[in-house]
């Protein structure tokens, strides 16, 4: 039954309340309801949080956030990881609807003793709800008034609207009839579930060297034994690649993300560039995952040993980052689970296991597994395989594929892992509709991939930002990758440093977590061929070191700019948290601007869009929003130029690609309150 004052429409809320909506320790967001009563009595309303001791915190009151539509809102912000719950309580309010009525009826001499009799039963039936410490005098003081009939009925009632009584009533006020609404449950994640910056490496083009080309054996005749052999790569390990580490730190990364580093499977091994006809020497695909050295709970012999996995695990932590392991729920025709569990493979007419396709694309050398003849094994052996690598020191897991397995599955399998270990995160790499994406994310994936890849345009970005900051935020935490092993994008291939910049700006600052692939420093855009997103000499299949300090010697380096971004990203609090996005205008579609607030800190985004030309335009703000006097002029400064500027409303700016990609401004600018999370 609905209660005796309506609570409707109570948000977030996440599959019909299911579902937990989301949110990190100190990250603030918004509570809103439908609430109404009859006849012209006030109400009032507010949101009870939870925590996870289950006993009630200290309420917030709520604010009708336009009149007369009746919708409610109130910010709230949970102090501490675990379970909580919200709850929105709604009441009549009888001191405010008294002081409507006061307010029209004593002036117009209309039952001036009735009521202010009224009123002094009001405010001494109040007074009993208000501490001491709170302002009980100020009300009592009040009640005396009304009563004090030697006064002016104008004066007693000015007494009774005296701003101390105001604020100890606001604080403790006469409640009646309060209906509250069901409690809503809420997971509170550790910071790392919505703030971060990852960088992906292959560890085996870490310090890989390249062996001595053999000289042509003497008196062989055939004309392919007159050349030498090609020089081999030699396989970076778990210790070169830790030694690359201070650099990613130094970059101001937070996470350091691998692909998977198990033994791969021989049969089917793809070559260079995905061919079918690999030599004896390559290295194949890490998503092959499985061979007679063992599976998913094993490293490949080449990268080294567990302990050797370890210690670069350690060096991470040291250098105050995490480490991210890849974890794909697939295998190769060498896997031991081929053998040991037929049941978990699709079989064909005609006996074979089918390997994965994604027509037209073909992945001969990776078998998917199927689910239905054996869930609980499958769930069972995934949550043991992980543990594993829990136990090794690895707390963020990336998961390859997601959408391809049943989502139950997903459920089961982190409803099991956070029960016991709730630190653990889970980043969703589904790059698929929508659907599927967000029931992931209500699921308990802490994190996903997104669609930003391929929003280009200033009204793609500002739509799909909106939305997912929006109610999507609830549950679904967005992780900007501005590249990966899989995806060039069309922009990067064509747009040169300029849309790398561009690209580096708005990922850092419109998601409080985002990610670069290695190589995008260094401007790698070589497609495999025209319409395609496929690197040319993909790391995926073969080993692909890169000469890092002569990139930064020669200029050629995005780094600088990736250390500013995270500088400026620790920095300031508003570019940590998701909800608080709004874009602005300006006269030119080339340029984009967006505003993010957290407290007193606003920070202003204005980037180029057009990585060829010069673009132009004025920008008009909508003040409010960044909390400022409609005519008002404020001081601002570049955190990427540190040049410093007075903005009003509208102001003028030009944006050079290659100069300067963007500007960073932050209003008002003084010692930024916040300073980098605990994750």
């Amino acid at each position: 039954m609905i209660g005796r004052i309506p609570v409707l429409d109570v948000h977030p809320l996440v599959d019909c309340g299911r579902r937990p909506a989301k949110a990190v320790a100190g990250e603030t967001f918004q509570v809103t309801a439908t609430v109404f009563r009859e006849g012209h009595d006030a109400v009032a309303a507010n949101v009870v949080l939870r925590g996870p001791s289950g006993r009630p915190g200290p309420w917030t009151p709520m604010r009708e956030l336009a009149p007369g539509t009746d919708r409610w809102g109130a910010e709230v912000t949970p102090d501490a990881e675990g379970r909580w719950t919200y709850t929105v309580e709604a009441w009549s309010d009888p001191v405010a609807t008294w002081r409507h009525a006061a307010q029209i009826k004593i002036p117009a001499g209309i039952d001036t003793a009735l009521v202010l009799a009224e009123g002094a039963e009001l405010y001494e039936r109040a007074a009993e709800g208000v501490p001491k410490r709170d302002g009980r005098e100020a009300v009592l003081a009040a009640v005396d008034a009304l009563r004090d009939e030697s006064r002016p009925a104008e004066a007693r009632l000015a007494a009774a609207l005296s701003p101390e009584a105001g604020r100890a009533l606001a604080r403790h006020p006469l409640r009646e009839l309060v209906t509250a609404s069901r409690p809503h449950p809420l997971v509170v994640e550790r910071r790392r579930a919505l703030y971060g910056s990852w960088y992906e490496m292959f560890p085996r083009s870490e310090g890989a060297r390249a062996e001595p080309a053999k000289a042509p054996r003497k008196g062989r005749k055939t004309r392919a034994a007159a050349a030498p052999e090609p020089p081999r790569l030699i396989s970076g390990t778990f210790r070169t690649a830790a030694e690359r580490l201070p650099a990613v730190a130094a970059m101001g990364f937070d996470v350091v993300y691998l692909p998977p580093v198990h033994p791969i499977g021989t049969t089917h091994r793809k070559g260079p560039n995905n061919s079918l006809t690999p030599a004896p020497h390559d290295v194949g695909v890490p998503w092959a995952i499985g061979s007679a050295e063992g599976g998913h709970d094993a490293v490949h012999p080449d990268l080294g040993t567990l302990e050797d996995f370890a210690h670069f695990v350690e060096t991470a932590r040291n250098l105050r980052m995490e480490v991210a392991l890849d974890f794909a729920l697939q295998c190769s025709p060498d896997h031991p689970w081929v053998e040991k569990h037929p049941e978990w493979f699709q079989h064909r007419a005609d006996g074979t296991i089918a390997y994965a396709e994604n027509p037209p694309k073909k992945y001969q050398d990776i078998y998917p597994i199927a689910f239905d003849r054996d869930m609980d094994g499958i769930v069972a052996e995934t949550v043991r395989i992980l543990r594993f690598w829990m136990d090794r020191g690895v707390r963020i897991f990336r998961i390859d594929n997601p959408h391809t397995k049943p989502v139950v599955f997903w459920e089961k399998v982190i409803t099991e892992i956070n029960g016991t270990d709730p630190d653990v995160i889970f980043l969703a790499e589904a790059f698929t509709r929508p659907a599927m994406m967000r029931t992931l994310a209500t699921v308990g994936f802490q994190q996903s991939y997104t669609y930003f890849t391929w929003r280009n345009s200033r009204q793609e970005i500002t739509d799909y930002v909106t939305e997912l900051a929006g109610e999507t935020a609830s549950f679904m935490r967005p992780n900007f990758f501005v590249n990966t092993p899989d995806i060039l994008p069309g922009y990067l291939q064509e747009g040169g440093r300029p849309a790398f910049e561009a690209r580096a700006v708005l990922a850092a600052t419109l998601s409080p977590s985002w990610g670069v692939y290695a190589g995008f420093e260094l401007c790698e855009n070589t497609a495999i061929h025209h319409g395609s997103e496929e690197y040319l000499d993909s790391e995926k299949y073969e080993i692909r070191p890169r000469d890092w300090e002569a990139a930064e010697r020669e200029g050629r380096s995005l780094a600088p700019l990736i250390t500013s971004l995270n500088r400026i990203r620790r920095r300031h609090p508003a570019l940590q948290q998701l909800r608080d996005v709004h874009f602005h205008s300006s006269d030119n579609d080339a340029l984009i601007v967006y505003s993010k607030r957290s407290g007193s800190n606003t920070l202003l985004m204005v980037v180029n869009l057009d990585p060829h030309h010069t673009q132009e335009a004025t920008v008009s703000l909508d003040m409010p929003r960044l909390g400022l006097d409609r005519h008002e002029s404020v001081p601002v400064r570049d955190e990427l130029t540190g040049t410093s500027y007075h903005w009003g409303r509208t102001f003028y700016v030009r944006l050079e690609p290659g100069v300067t990609p963007a500007h960073i401004a932050v209003l008002r600018p003084s010692p930024p309150t916040g300073g980098s999370p605990t994750p």
